[in-house]
């Protein structure tokens, strides 16, 4: 099959139409469309249904847009591991992680790896959702679970700690509680029961919320349960990285903390020389080993 025949397949099947595949590929809709036409004829198969709001995938198309998907992700690493054996690092690597993690930690720290890195370009990529590694929907991924899928270089960053935080006003007004049972007549203010990265967390919490407790306000992320708590909404669990950060939180029963939670990072193997996701991988493991001293030194 023709390469430039594949690379204009993909281009339509990806946007659905010939006029916004030819924007794309700076062709003209009707060089698109002959393209396409060829290739059809090349294959003897019908590759697109045409009607009047845009092109839908045959049978036989779906099975191409497949290949041509995995194709690209290749060309795409290939791509990188070229540029990454060249001096210097730069480029683009898209990270995700949580929005707590990655709002509360990751973002504020990275000025000190634009410092050393100028040119690296960073897409992070902050949600509660499980992006997939290996068809590259991210470069590198930090997660509070070790990684299930096949063919992902991980590495164990640390652990965390979920923990209960006040405001002091709050505590203040509502008082202190002395115990766990005491907190039944508080507000808890959590991340979401169902998310699928704080099972631990959860775990913990979950015997206070079952048996009579007065209110409770669910997040679906970590951010917002710290905004909450520092608006005297309740008592929230929170993990112990946030406080290291956050001096105005005032710890609640500080006996009392989840199981240890392990932190991933993660990344495809065919990564695994990439110079941009190495100094990334460093820059995250430095941050970490200069928390741990700041907090033996305090």
């Amino acid at each position: 099959m023709d390469w430039d025949k594949l690379r204009i397949f993909h281009a339509v099947a990806d946007a659905g139409s010939l006029t916004h595949a030819g924007e794309t590929l700076h062709l003209s809709q009707s060089a698109v469309s002959r393209q396409i036409r060829a290739l059809e004829d090349s294959l003897s198969a019908t590759l697109f249904h045409r009607h009047a709001r845009g092109l839908i995938l045959t049978e036989q198309g779906e099975l191409l847009f497949e290949a041509t998907k995995v194709m690209n992700i290749q060309l795409d690493s290939t791509e990188a591991r070229i540029r990454d054996s060249k001096d210097g690092v730069f480029g683009e690597i898209k990270v995700t992680t949580t929005v707590g993690f990655g709002s509360l930690w990751l973002a504020p720290r990275l000025g000190r790896l634009y410092d050393k890195y100028p040119d690296l370009k960073i897409d992070l990529a902050l949600e509660e959702r499980l992006l997939d590694l290996p068809m590259r929907e991210a470069d590198v991924a930090i997660r509070m679970k070790e990684p299930s899928q096949a063919d992902l270089v991980r590495r164990r960053l640390m652990t965390v700690n979920m923990r209960l935080y006040a405001s002091q006003s709050y505590l203040d007004h509502f008082g202190v509680p002395e115990n766990f049972d005491d907190l039944r007549s508080h507000r808890i203010v959590s991340q979401n029961l169902t998310s699928p990265q704080v099972s631990a967390g959860i775990t913990w919490i979950a015997p206070l919320l079952k048996n009579e407790h007065i209110s409770h306000l669910t997040v679906n992320n970590y951010f917002g349960v710290l905004r909450a708590v520092l608006h005297d909404v309740g008592i929230g669990m929170l993990p112990d990285y946030v406080a290291a950060d956050t001096p105005q939180l005032v710890r609640v029963l500080p006996n009392e903390e989840s199981q240890e939670i392990p932190v991933y990072l993660a990344y495809p193997a065919e990564l695994r020389h990439s110079k941009r996701v190495a100094v990334f991988r460093d820059f995250v493991l430095e941050e970490i080993k200069m928390d741990r001293q700041s907090q033996n030194v305090s």
